[in-house]
């Protein structure tokens, strides 16, 4: 009975411990050196009290004694003030809570068997809250297999997360083709201990948290190339590499969307929507009844060395109508680069071009932006700030420039 005692006091005890740092003793260890409990006593504590953990801008976890169920919580909050001067529409001065999540994830009975659940409160007013919801079994590194919600492996920036953005924001163009969050199964695995890794995926094709009752689904294929040992999605170099670092990568997908009014099926994918991305622009090219075939393409690139970065991505994408035989073609691109002036100052820049529709004059958008960020924890606690200059193109004689100031904080814990 006094052995349990102390253990439960012990594992209460630790969770306010623990935010203490590494050299904060556990009470187990307290009571040892006042001479309450005995070694034996300590030994059988040890092995009976869970283990429970923090690590910065990761979460606290809890381990069981025997090691086969582990539970990390963590989140992350973004804050951010954005001041748009606009050419030809009411300026806009706005503060938004950007980004407020909380995630659960860990495993169970085993080590390869991993959970992930991920909840998006800033998206509580829509359907987009859930984000990551799934199971993944790891039979080796070369073979693991996801079930339930994820995100499909397209576009380096896409996968890099909010929390490692170099910018305040990723450009335009990603978010016009990349795929958001997707029903599915995934199949991914690391080869040669992460210089060559894959990804497949079967999805809805429907978005996020929806389901479809058509045959139609979602289909992708992805290949990464680490040459001189694996990268990584996280933006920018704040660990200021000491050997150079390059990936190379690419990845293919397919989907058929239906038309369905003025937008399309779902306004869930990043290029379904009737207000952004490439399809959604041009809605009025296919006929309100029909299904549309979509293929897109993304080559993407990255250096890392010495605190210096590089990186850029291609896109292109073609919609096809299968009653009005209507085809739009899309494509644009982005180059970024950044540079540790000191340990824990970055400057960056980036241009962005999106061209919706290639057989359409006057349509394209462009950007170009110039930031600062200041790591406190590298991605885990920065401040940001970036300005700059986004151009759409109307017509041969109209155009906007819209200038657009941000400062943005995030923090992980």
């Amino acid at each position: 009975m006094k052995k349990s005692l102390v253990a439960l006091v012990a594992a209460l005890g630790a969770c306010f411990m623990v935010a203490q740092g590494a050299e904060a003793k556990s009470l187990e260890d307290i009571l040892k050196e006042k001479g309450v409990i005995t070694e034996a006593d300590y030994q059988e504590i040890a092995k009976s009290s869970p283990k429970i953990d923090y690590k910065i801008g990761s979460g606290f976890s809890v381990t069981s004694p025997d090691e086969k169920f582990k539970l990390n919580i963590g989140g992350l909050m973004m804050v951010r003030y954005m001041f748009a001067d606009k050419d030809t529409a009411q300026d806009v001065s706005q503060f938004s809570l950007k980004k407020g999540r909380v995630w659960f994830q860990g495993y169970a009975f085993t080590k390869d068997l991993e959970y992930r659940l991920q909840l998006a409160f800033e998206n509580s007013g829509n359907n987009k809250m859930l984000e990551y919801a799934y199971v993944k079994y790891n039979f080796m590194k070369e073979i693991q297999l996801l079930a339930g919600q994820s995100k499909p492996i397209f576009g380096r920036q896409n996968m890099s997360s909010v929390a490692s953005l170099q910018l305040v924001d990723v450009a335009p163009v990603v978010s016009a083709f990349s795929p958001g969050y997707d029903l599915g199964a995934y199949v991914t695995g690391k080869i040669m201990g992460g210089i060559v890794n894959y990804d497949l995926s079967v999805s809805n094709g429907a978005g996020q948290t929806t389901a479809r009752n058509t045959n139609n689904n979602a289909f992708l294929a992805h290949l990464q190339v680490n040459p001189l040992g694996y990268v990584g999605w996280g933006e920018g170099d704040t660990g200021i590499s000491k050997k150079p670092l390059v990936t190379i990568g690419s990845a293919f997908y397919m989907n058929t969307l239906a038309r369905s009014g003025a937008g399309f099926e779902t306004n869930n994918l990043g290029y379904a929507s009737t207000t952004s991305g490439w399809v959604g622009k041009n809605a009025a090219v296919f006929n309100a009844a029909e299904k549309v075939d979509i293929n897109a393409v993304n080559i993407d690139a990255a250096f890392k060395w010495m605190g210096a970065s590089l990186q850029a991505e291609y896109f292109w994408g073609q919609a096809d109508g299968q009653i009005t035989d209507s085809t739009v073609r899309a494509q644009g691109y982005y180059a970024q680069a950044g540079y540790m002036i000191l340990p824990k100052l970055e400057l960056a820049m980036r241009y962005s071009y999106l061209d919706p529709n290639r057989d359409q004059a006057n349509d394209s958008i462009s950007e170009i932006l110039g930031g600062v960020s200041y790591y406190f924890n590298s991605h885990k606690l920065k401040l940001q700030a970036d300005v700059g200059s986004i151009h759409t193109q109307k017509t041969s004689a109209l155009a906007t420039d819209d200038m657009q100031y941000r400062v943005q904080m995030e923090v992980n814990f």
